[in-house]
């Protein structure tokens, strides 16, 4: 089932975004070579608690796996997603780091993720966050009332692929709200018209992974990675459906 969200639960969804673009934000100026992937961790979860809010990651639970241990999701280079935050991750020059950050404040979610720059990086992996960013608010763009969630699936693996990369098989953006993964799942490729249709009160995570390489993806536990180790961006908001455009959500406040 979709949720449509009442002005209630999106204004306590404002609220828990706003921690989580204000977090983004922060740990622009903290990643840089030498630094763990344990100490942007902990940085993260002191952040969000000082804020009233719970770290939606941790202890989150799959199916055959261990709880989440993180706070966050730290991916670095191949690594597409879900990576997890350790003492022996130390950051170094040229790397890529995608950082992923749910909160829960108040009952509601936030979710949203930025891939960041240690040091001065490659003009072949510059290219790459462009392209991923751009794919992002592509999809974005298209998530106005009356489409469907194939046009933003369309907008964000053509211009994808226009580029010659390739987005992550089988990961996928989602509906988010009271539970941090709702329907509908939102692909990063697909057809035009076709799909749930949007309405306004829908909130969505939105979240091209774009790997340079190839679709293929190799699982190992929590962590996904490019099957031929090229490297992968990760970008994504959380977004509320309007009656006109679009709103980004998870901005700092």
């Amino acid at each position: 089932m979709i949720y449509i969200k009442s002005a209630s639960e999106i204004e306590k969804m404002r609220k828990s975004c706003h921690i989580v673009g204000g977090l983004l934000d922060a740990l622009e100026g903290l990643i840089r070579p030498g630094i763990s992937t344990l100490e942007l961790d902990k940085f993260a979860e002191d952040y969000i608690l000082s804020r009233g809010g719970k770290p939606s990651f941790k202890g989150y639970q799959v199916d055959g796996l261990p709880p989440f241990s993180g706070s966050i999701c730290t991916s670095i280079n191949e690594q597409i997603v879900h990576g997890i935050p350790n003492a022996n991750s130390i950051l170094k020059e040229g790397d890529i780091i995608g950082v992923d950050v749910g909160v829960n404040l108040n009952g509601y979610n936030a979710d949203a993720a930025r891939t960041y720059r240690v040091g001065k990086i490659s003009s072949e992996a510059e290219k790459l966050l462009q392209v991923t960013k751009e794919s992002l608010y592509r999809g974005i763009a298209a998530a106005i009332p009356g489409n469907r969630i194939g046009d933003i699936s369309y907008a964000i693996g053509s211009f994808v692929k226009s580029k010659g990369y390739f987005v992550a098989d089988n990961l996928t953006g989602h509906g988010i709200g009271r539970n941090l993964h709702e329907e509908p799942m939102i692909p990063n490729m697909g057809k035009p018209g076709r799909g749930p249709r949007l309405s306004s009160g829908m909130t969505l995570a939105i979240e091209p992974m774009v790997n340079i390489g190839t679709n293929r993806v190799f699982e190992n536990g929590w962590e996904f990675k490019v099957w031929d180790n090229s490297l992968s961006a990760h970008f994504e908001h959380t977004i509320l459906i309007t009656d006109g455009e679009p709103e980004i959500l998870t901005v700092a406040e």
